[in-house]
């Protein structure tokens, strides 16, 4: 099985794990809020000297391409390109919604048989990254940007039971129209050493992503807001 660096900073979390053979070798995260920039190289480094020092070939650099936030996917897919560049070793990109689900699938379960779990990530206001996804990762709502209201998701809700999860789904609670159908589970961040699964299956089907022209899954155009004036 290959050996896999993963590199995760879509949110506030910055992380980076060491993976192989199904089994975190080792990990780091900071929860401090946006200190990918100063955090990310080291933990990188720290990752990279773990492998060198135990004669581990490094196979591929797996990074979460977002949605999420737009300065944090491109630290992180910056560092990732770079070691890919230096160590000649190819690029995966991990859908940070799916990545979600993952995490939530594997900490979780849930005896229901007709379940559909909706990752949310938050895009300030009433807003958020969201996709609905079948327990296989089959797409029933693709990755979108969605403006919630009471009746976000009802088409899915007559013959399912929605699970959700994200930084996103905390303002959901109070806005969708509630009931049994609705399964919220709090506290699922996206982290790094949660990418392993996903990324060994992306190395198996050879489903890497361009080193030099690939970018993060934004899903909308970055917006610039004038800071507030102090005086």
């Amino acid at each position: 099985m290959p050996t896999i660096l993963n590199i995760e900073t879509s949110t506030d979390v910055c992380s980076v794990a060491l993976t192989q053979d199904g089994q975190v070798l080792e990990h780091h995260e900071d929860y401090e809020g946006h200190n990918h920039a100063v955090v990310l190289s080291r933990f990188v480094e720290s990752c990279v000297t773990y492998a060198r020092t135990r004669d581990l070939k490094l196979d591929a650099v797996a990074v979460s391409i977002g949605p999420g936030s737009y300065t944090g996917l491109r630290i992180g897919l910056s560092e990732a390109k770079g070691l890919c560049f230096g160590l000649s070793v190819p690029l995966i990109g991990v859908n940070t919604l799916q990545l979600l689900v993952v995490s939530t699938m594997f900490a979780n379960f849930f005896d229901e048989d007709n379940l559909l779990y909706v990752p949310m990530l938050d895009a300030r206001r009433k807003e958020v990254y969201t996709a609905v996804y079948t327990p296989a990762l089959e797409a029933m709502l693709e990755p979108q940007p969605m403006i919630l209201d009471a009746d976000s998701y009802a088409q899915f809700r007559k013959e399912h039971v929605l699970v959700m999860m994200g930084n996103g789904s905390d303002k959901a609670k109070d806005i969708i129209t509630p009931g049994d159908d609705l399964r919220y589970i709090p506290g699922v961040k996206p982290v790094a050493m949660d990418m392993l699964a996903l990324a060994e299956k992306h190395f198996r089907e050879g489903r890497f992503i361009d080193v030099a022209y690939s970018t993060p899954m934004y899903l909308k155009e970055f917006q610039a807001t004038t800071p507030k004036k102090l005086f």
